[in-house]
This record gives C-alpha cells, sequence and structure tokens, in this order.
C-alpha cells in the first residue's frame, strides 16, 4: 500500500513539474504573435498548438473569447493568435483563406484546420463545449465534456476526419460566398 503511495505522489509531482514548464512556456494564456519568427519560436518543440488566425471583426471576437477560455483551462496546448493581414508569408504558407482558422499544430506539423464556423452549426452563438470537443476530437486538448464553466452541455456530432494537406481540398471547399470571409481584400 505504501509503494502504491509514494508512485502516486510521484506521478503528482512529475505533473506538476510539467504544468510548472509548460506555463514558464506560455501555456495558460491566449497571447498575440507579433512576428512571423515569433511564430516558429513559439511552435518550437511544443507538442500542441492552437493558432487562431484573425482579423478585426466579428466572429473572429467571437473565436477569442473561446480560446481564452480554453487557454486556462488546458495548460497541456498552447494558444496563440495571428493577425492574418500582418503576415501574409505565414499566411500563404499554411494556406489560410478564411477567418477565423484555427490551424492546429502537433510537434510543428499543421494536422487540420478549423475554418470559420461550419463544424460550429454555422453560427457565432456556439457553446465553447462544442469547440473543446472538436479539438479534444484531434487530441489537441484533453477533455471528456460536462464542464460547467463552459456553460450547459450542448452535444456535438462526430467530426468528419478530413486531409488538409493538399490545396485540392482547400479549392474545393471555396465558392463565391466565401469572398466575404476572405482576409485579401
Amino acid at each position: 500500500m505504501e509503494r502504491i503511495k509514494q508512485r502516486r505522489l510521484q506521478q503528482m509531482k512529475k505533473a506538476q513539474e510539467q504544468r510548472a514548464r509548460w506555463k514558464a512556456d506560455g501555456h495558460g494564456e491566449y497571447r498575440e504573435i507579433v512576428g512571423e519568427k515569433e511564430f516558429f519560436k513559439e511552435m518550437k518543440g511544443v507538442e500542441r498548438m492552437v493558432a487562431h488566425f484573425y482579423r478585426e471583426n466579428w466572429p473572429c471576437k467571437v473565436m477569442d473569447k473561446h480560446l481564452d477560455l480554453l487557454a486556462k483551462k488546458h495548460l497541456e496546448t498552447k494558444f496563440v493568435k495571428v493577425h492574418a493581414e500582418k503576415f501574409p508569408y505565414l499566411t500563404e504558407k499554411l494556406q489560410i483563406w478564411m477567418l477565423p482558422t484555427l490551424a492546429l499544430i502537433r510537434k510543428e506539423k499543421v494536422i487540420d484546420y478549423i475554418c470559420g464556423f461550419d463544424d460550429f452549426g454555422g453560427k457565432d452563438d456556439f457553446k465553447t463545449e462544442v469547440l473543446a470537443c472538436r479539438l479534444a476530437n484531434q487530441a489537441m486538448i484533453e477533455y471528456e465534456g460536462g464542464d460547467e464553466d463552459y456553460g450547459a452541455v450542448q452535444q456535438s456530432a462526430p467530426q468528419e476526419q478530413r486531409s488538409v494537406r493538399t490545396s485540392n481540398w482547400r479549392a474545393m471547399q471555396r465558392t463565391e460566398s466565401d469572398e466575404d470571409s476572405d482576409f485579401s481584400d
């Protein structure tokens, strides 16, 4: 029994040390990246990072509200925001064409994108829990649901897996109605 207690104490100590390392590396806060070099520096060596590409408009402010809540609760993931119009090289390299877009980055590679609010019913009044479930489906955060801090429980449909590694997918998804959300004027 004593051995189990010691093992559990060791696990708790390691978890606390990991949380301290994450906090020192900028986890637990939702901050803006001010330079393209800073983006790559922030991403380097990070297991999971969610990058919100935005501009100053209502849909992006809605996403900011949700990401700020998630960043504080999920230290395991780094949350940053990038003003898309100020970073043309980065937005082109990552094929960002609609705002808001969340680039889901694992081990310095983009594994998926969340573009606009389509994954949330196409409306801007979705619950933070719905975004949390979407991020958990991609193993970007550790979340099992039922967190009262996010508001009322709302079930989200399982997300379809899709590849975003090819530009053909992006071209197929783009329509004339997307011009309103495009950040290139």
